[in-house]
């Protein structure tokens, strides 16, 4: 199967994502995630073999008896991997993003012990909104300025999952498989 681990952010700010996609219509074009499968990803493992989900299931279990919830700010446009060559759109996180950093890092070390190591890059908070196809840099360098201390919005972060992505033609399916609340 292939997993991650993250959460998925409310869609109450999504208006203001929408407002973003008609004010690039004319430079640039790319494929622009839904509301419902606007999420945090503290750890993309890739395949796993089925024999491993049960573990994946209790490190989560266990990480979620660490942490309370706590308040995330989401603010700015960012890109991915770089402003010569975005290939990713996205919103940072401002207040929150240290404790984002510890969850993570909860997370990766209990699949190391039980062999699960991650397919992706090192953990940067963000929310994922658009995959640039083509773009004209200084169009969408202007854009960045204009929404550099921008917030979008602000939300309460209280569990983590156990996420699988099926891809589609159409994009990505995500199914939670299981999830767990911080404590109280």
């Amino acid at each position: 199967m292939r997993l991650f681990i993250g959460y998925f952010a409310s869609q109450k700010f999504y208006d203001k994502i929408e407002e973003i996609e008609r004010e690039t219509r004319p430079f640039l074009k790319g494929k622009w995630v839904e509301p419902y499968n606007l999420h945090i990803t503290y750890e993309f493992l890739g395949e796993v073999e089925r024999d491993k989900v049960f573990e994946l299931i209790k490190n989560l279990s266990e990480v979620a008896k660490r942490f309370r919830p706590f308040k995330v700010v989401y603010k700015s446009l960012g890109v991915f991997p770089d402003r010569k060559n975005p290939r990713v759109l996205w919103i940072g996180v401002s207040e929150g993003s240290n404790l984002l950093k510890r969850v993570a890092r909860e997370v990766e070390l209990l699949n190391k012990r039980v062999g699960v190591r991650a397919k992706g890059k090192p953990f940067y908070p963000h929310l994922t909104i658009c995959r640039i196809k083509e773009v004209r840099t200084k169009e969408l360098s202007a854009l960045m300025k204009k929404y550099k201390n921008y917030e979008f919005g602000e939300e309460e972060v209280n569990k983590v999952a156990l996420i699988k992505s099926t891809l589609t033609p159409n994009g990505p399916l995500y199914s939670v498989l299981e999830e767990f609340y911080f404590y109280v």
